[in-house]
């Protein structure tokens, strides 16, 4: 299927390296392939693959591909060092593309190796905007099924729920045997498997690792340690609470989301918080990415415990506050008082099952499929 980065990317290759990360089976793969259509000679590189993997190492490849695609090459020992020669010694006018589907954090956090050598993009699972162009069906319709099955292709494009929730059961396992075993030790995969399933129960709710600590026997430095490898891995992701002083921010308790709505677990509310977090995410992170619009996504929380959702920022300013509710049209009370304490914030309640839009009290009452449909990626 046609995806919401294919144009751009092809853009920036004519230019730059270009680094697309995202979660397994998310459809990097699929991307780069539908993008190699577009080349004369192009040729792609699995690290994964042994034959691929001496082609890399001996950096044997054709010299005339006009595209290079290198899968998973970041789980190459001194990797980065690797890659700078390779983008400083190619030909004029060959394209290069790196896929993998762990975080390549040390792209952004490594000084001058990279600086001004590459634009790096985040693959996200498909959106209602993204199923809605792909089907041809109704904000509402592509809502219901992303419900259902996820955003992710493979059981999003399953013929039936069975054969979808038979990816996701494998994909789950696959994800603990394979991938977190690269981050983690052997006989941590038990704490590390019971970890993730506490978290399918607790999305949406301000995370204390302290607490869950204690009722995995583990401290709850290990915890964060192991959370991290989960966001590496694009598994979950966390948003902090909305605070002027980022460093304050960082010390408050985040709230944990999955990219794979399906592996949530809960009442039909959690997973629409969900399902709305992770495309939220994709808006801000293609904003950032195709733009570089200091995009960012985070919650709003004080200490009397009112709470809204969700919160949009650009810059230091709030853009939107958002609320999620299967079927609620009152004013949630907490977005009222936010939507008065910050008037430039669009605020925003979404309602799963909304028979007439309103807006009352600074609020606007709206369809969520509607409204997430609307959203630029």
């Amino acid at each position: 299927m046609k995806r919401y980065l294919d144009q751009i990317v092809l853009k920036d290759l004519a230019s730059k390296a270009v680094v697309l990360t995202g979660p397994r089976q998310v459809g990097k793969t699929t991307l780069s392939r539908q993008l190699m259509g577009k080349f004369n000679q192009a040729q792609y590189l699995n690290w994964d693959v042994l034959a691929d993997r001496m082609v890399l190492q001996n950096q044997s490849w054709s010299p005339a591909a006009d595209l290079l695609v290198m899968d998973e090459i970041h789980k190459m020992p001194n990797w980065k060092t690797w890659l700078k020669g390779v983008i400083d010694a190619r030909p004029n006018g060959q394209a290069l593309l790196v896929t993998g589907s762990a975080r390549m954090d040390t792209f952004r956090q490594s000084g001058e190796s990279l600086a001004g050598r590459y634009f790096s993009f985040r693959l996200h699972p498909i959106s209602v905007r993204e199923w809605c162009t792909q089907e041809g069906v109704s904000p509402a319709i592509a809502l219901d099924h992303l419900l259902e099955r996820g955003g992710f292709p493979e059981p999003c494009l399953a013929p039936n729920a069975i054969e979808a929730d038979r990816w996701r059961a494998q994909y789950f396992t696959d994800l603990i045997r394979e991938d977190v075993l690269e981050f983690s030790r052997l006989h941590e995969i038990t704490t590390m498997r019971l970890f993730i399933e506490l978290l399918r129960e607790r999305v949406g709710s301000p995370l204390s690792l302290a607490s869950i600590a204690r009722d995995l026997a583990v401290s709850p430095t290990t915890l964060k340690h192991y959370l991290e490898i989960l966001k590496a891995l694009f598994i979950v992701f966390t948003i902090q609470p909305w605070h002027h002083n980022i460093a304050r921010s960082m010390l408050q308790m985040p709230k944990v989301y999955f990219f794979d709505t399906g592996l949530v677990r809960g009442d039909p509310g959690i997973r629409l918080e969900n399902a709305v977090a992770g495309m939220l995410l994709k808006q801000t992170d293609f904003l950032r990415d195709s733009t570089g619009q200091d995009a960012g996504l985070h919650y709003v929380r004080t200490k009397d415990g009112a709470e809204v959702d969700f919160a949009l920022s650009d810059g230091q300013q709030l853009s939107h506050l958002i609320e999620c509710k299967l079927s609620d049209t009152k004013p949630h009370t907490a977005l009222t008082r936010f939507a008065a304490q910050f008037p430039q914030a669009n605020a925003v309640q979404l309602v799963f099952n909304l028979r007439q839009e309103e807006f009352r009290n600074g609020i606007a009452i709206t369809d969520a499929a509607k409204w997430l449909n609307g959203l630029a990626a």
